[in-house]
């Protein structure tokens, strides 16, 4: 019972924070998708090119600027404000000396990407950093805080001005430079909320074993996602190395819609997944219960988006961004299957092992995965072109990293076998709605897109809701609907 009970009270916690970062992630991608919609008919297939580069640049050394402090200052059990000073100084100096390397490196890895004219525009947004070096302390400090109210609404007005500069400058002719723009005056804009909003004393200090400490546990942790950024990042350099910044446009709009769930819910997820299960991770019991619980809920949330991408990709792609950009649907049905596999690897083993401090083993899990991902996307684009390099992807995913996931769960005292009874429903939803939306995208195939996603997508949806969610539960909503 009190390892129930404690899964309860950080659940409510969490619930409260997951509430909020989920509404914080639907605005702001709603918001992400439309500017997509306008700045698609603004920029051509290189400019996004060209983007894709620099954004790659971004999220690697996002990852890696901090060398882990910000989790470690989230898997803290003292107070925050003991190890405040010594972890600010910290990060301000690393991130700052990794932001410098990288502009030294930025040519060169523009070239490597096969388009040296992003190298001023991977400067400019790798600049977003020296703003996350002010303010990851305090975001860290929400966090444990559980006041992900505060952080979604500074994120949300960020979004704001990111739209209002990016589409202004894409008016303007400015091209990629629109997009890296936009995203600094939202960093900007962001960092400044955060850093009132997330009050900590202004104190400049530094105590050598609270260092010592924070290091031991961040380090292993930036490699760990310095690594997933890795391999979330390494096809747009490497199709722009082997097929040119126009495929790897095509490319990019497949990633970013593949991207939308792992952005709407993984993003929510993480804002309280690491302290949930850095608090839970005191107790074994606790931990393999709020698993046992978490897993079969996000499957449930997160099959229903893949399988219209994965079967009404040309229709969905078409109805959003129009028929020139129909050459990203084949890449899109392979990396919804990478879609799926992210969100239970990136968004959930790896926070669990955090969360136990474990930040070793997800370096090692994201190594093996990247070891065997890297000659496979640069086979699959020399072979198959942008569709290759999705297939490779997708299939590396589904037989390297999920078989090495389960295995360093297991290895670090994570029970799941509880889990497998809770995930019956979701597959058999899956292959029902799956078997639905082939037949139905066949019969209405040469009709409008919006037809094809409404009569093809809506089937396929109810089927699968009828099938998952449990009858008592349905029609207790019923009812309460009436």
């Amino acid at each position: 019972m009190e390892e129930t009970e404690r899964v309860e009270e950080v659940g409510v916690r969490a619930g409260r924070g997951l509430r909020w970062t989920v509404l914080g992630s639907l605005v702001t991608r709603a918001g992400s998708f439309a500017m997509g919609l306008v700045l698609a008919r603004l920029l051509a297939a290189d400019d996004f090119g060209v983007y894709a580069v620099a954004l790659a640049a971004t999220q690697i050394v996002m990852h890696v600027k901090d060398i882990g402090i910000q989790a470690a200052v989230i898997h803290w059990r003292g107070r925050v404000e003991d190890i405040a000073p010594t972890a600010s100084v910290l990060n301000f100096a690393v991130t700052t000396l990794a932001y410098g390397a990288f502009w030294l490196f930025a040519p060169v890895f523009a070239r490597l990407s096969g388009n040296e004219e992003a190298t001023g525009v991977v400067r400019l947004l790798t600049a977003v950093v020296l703003i996350e070096a002010f303010t990851a302390v305090r975001s860290a400090t929400l966090l444990v805080r559980f006041q992900q109210d505060r952080l979604t609404l500074a994120i949300m007005i960020g979004f704001v001005a990111n739209a209002a500069v990016a589409v202004s400058l894409a008016f303007a002719g400015a091209g990629a430079y629109a997009f890296a723009w936009g995203q600094v005056t939202a960093s900007l804009v962001t960092g400044v909320l955060i850093f009132f909003w997330g009050w900590l004393p202004i104190r400049v200090g530094w105590d050598r074993e609270t260092a010592g400490q924070l290091l031991r546990i961040g380090i292993p942790s930036a490699v760990g996602f310095g690594l997933e950024a890795l391999l979330m990042n390494a096809d747009y350099v490497i199709v722009g190395n082997v097929l040119g910044a126009e495929q790897l446009g095509y490319y990019l709009l497949a990633f970013n819609v593949s991207s939308w769930v792992p952005g709407i819910i993984g993003t929510a997820l993480r804002y309280v997944s690491l302290p949930s299960f850095s608090r839970l991770s005191e107790d074994p019991a606790a931990l393999s219960e709020g698993v046992r619980r978490s897993v079969p809920v996000m499957v449930a949330f997160v099959l229903p988006p893949a399988l219209v991408m994965a079967f009404l990709a040309h229709p969905l792609i078409t109805f959003l961004y129009g028929e020139r950009w129909d050459f990203s649907a084949g890449v899109l049905r392979w990396l919804a299957v990478l879609m799926v596999v992210r969100m239970l690897i990136s968004y959930l083993a790896v926070d669990i092992l955090t969360g136990l401090g474990a930040t070793r083993t997800t370096v090692w899990l994201n190594l093996g995965w990247a070891v065997v991902l890297l000659p496979a996307l640069l086979a699959g684009a020399h072979l198959g072109g942008i569709r290759g390099a999705a297939v490779s992807h997708a299939l590396v995913a589904v037989l390297v990293a999920v078989p090495m996931a389960v295995f360093v769960l297991h290895r670090v005292g994570v029970r799941l076998a509880p889990v497998l009874p809770g995930l019956v429903r979701p597959a058999l939803g899956a292959v029902a709605a799956g078997t639905v939306m082939a037949v139905l995208e066949g019969v209405t195939r040469g009709g409008h897109a919006l037809v094809q996603l409404g009569v093809a997508g809506g089937a396929g949806m109810l089927v699968f809701v009828l099938v998952v969610v449990p009858g008592a539960a349905l029609r207790k909503l019923v009812t309460r609907s009436a």
